[in-house]
């Protein structure tokens, strides 16, 4: 009986503190829309972007805007309360970059999402299930009015 108590307890005491992270991960999540997200990994690779490089703002106008290596992307997107993600009709400023090959990564991946899901300040982004990209909040978006 003595050890069945001290197994509950623990049990108790283990969900607890389990549930105190999920709440703790939900406090710091950032919301899709307004935040300033910025690309930190690309199919499995680290990316060491600069300044406002590799960036996405998500409007509740349906309008994403954001910035690759050197080149300014505009696209419209689509979600639902399940987190599917469609971001399509992806255009951007045609400069020549130094790393070329990934930016252009950068704005496939972003045109494969098909849904997205948040841990704290991250947002991970997924193609029927695989995980392409992680970007991190790195700040509100300004008003564009």
């Amino acid at each position: 009986m003595g050890r069945t108590i001290l197994f509950l307890l623990a049990a108790v005491t283990l969900g607890a503190t389990s549930c105190c992270n999920c709440r703790q991960s939900r406090k710091l999540e950032r919301p899709l829309m307004g935040t300033t997200w910025q690309l930190i990994q690309l199919m499995a690779q680290d990316v060491a972007a600069e300044d406002d490089s590799y960036t996405v703002v998500f409007h509740a106008d349906g309008n994403v805007r954001g910035r690759g290596e050197c080149n300014a992307l505009v696209a419209q997107y689509t979600t639902t309360e399940s987190r599917a993600l469609d971001i399509h009709n992806i255009g951007s400023t045609r400069r020549l970059c130094p790393n070329q090959a990934q930016e252009s990564s950068f704005f496939d991946m972003l045109d494969g999402v098909t849904h997205y899901e948040m841990d704290a300040d991250k947002m991970l982004l997924l193609k029927s299930g695989t995980l392409v990209g992680i970007m991190k909040a790195v700040g509100e978006a300004a008003d564009e009015e």
